[in-house]
């Protein structure tokens, strides 16, 4: 079972955090100060830290959140092996789609740049700050506090606000959010999600550069 609850306050907290956060990078986007990619970056970055602190300070503890300093390491460990197994059946699907003669490339949401520079920014956002910052507040926060509602509602509400997060939200966001919520809720430790999803992300930002020509 995820740890937990967590109650109302920090949630409201949290939100009102992340709100501030992403008007703030909106605006200096909108005057020219900022990219997108860097401000998505450095507001995902302040979203996971004010969200540590709110649960620190005012919302029980990190342990509320599966983040207990003894339980980092058999997370990444156990997310890890969710992670290979995760892995060889998408290996397997996408075998399947190849044999239908169905391009799996052209199933995935994201479009690689062309610059080499812009493709180091896109892995180390896409694929490392937006997860930890994404996983800290849908699976930590607010998988914690409607699991007081039970597992299906907490899944899926939270999968929900997941999936509509991203824009142009489809299958790829929905099946995550589903196998994300159901680490978080065997495993208990918010590591165990954090590593799939950074792992999958990795694989949709490196799938292009190894099959495409």
């Amino acid at each position: 079972m995820a740890p937990g609850p967590v109650g109302l306050r920090p949630l409201i907290a949290c939100i009102a955090a992340a709100a501030v956060i992403e008007l703030a990078m909106a605006r200096m986007i909108d005057a020219g100060r900022i990219g997108p990619m860097a401000a998505l970056g450095w507001g995902r970055t302040a979203e996971a830290a004010a969200f540590m602190v709110v649960m620190s300070r005012w919302g029980g503890g990190l342990g509320r959140i599966g983040l207990l300093p003894e339980a980092i390491l058999p997370g990444l460990v156990r997310g890890g092996i969710w992670a290979a197994c995760v892995g060889l059946l998408t290996a397997a699907g996408f075998a399947v789609l190849h044999l239908l003669k169905i391009d799996p490339l052209a199933l995935l949401p994201v479009r690689l740049p062309r610059e080499a520079h812009a493709r180091i920014v896109l892995f180390a956002v896409g694929g490392l700050i937006g997860p930890v910052a994404e996983e800290i507040f849908f699976r930590g926060v607010l998988y914690g506090y409607l699991r007081r509602w039970g597992v299906i509602p907490a899944v899926a509400v939270s999968t929900a606000a997941f999936a509509l997060l991203h824009a142009g939200a489809g299958l790829v966001q929905v099946a995550g959010g589903l196998l994300f919520a159901a680490a978080y809720e065997i495993e208990g430790r918010l590591a165990a999600p954090l590593v799939i999803h950074v792992a999958g992300n990795m694989a949709i930002f490196a799938l292009p550069l190894v099959f495409q020509p």
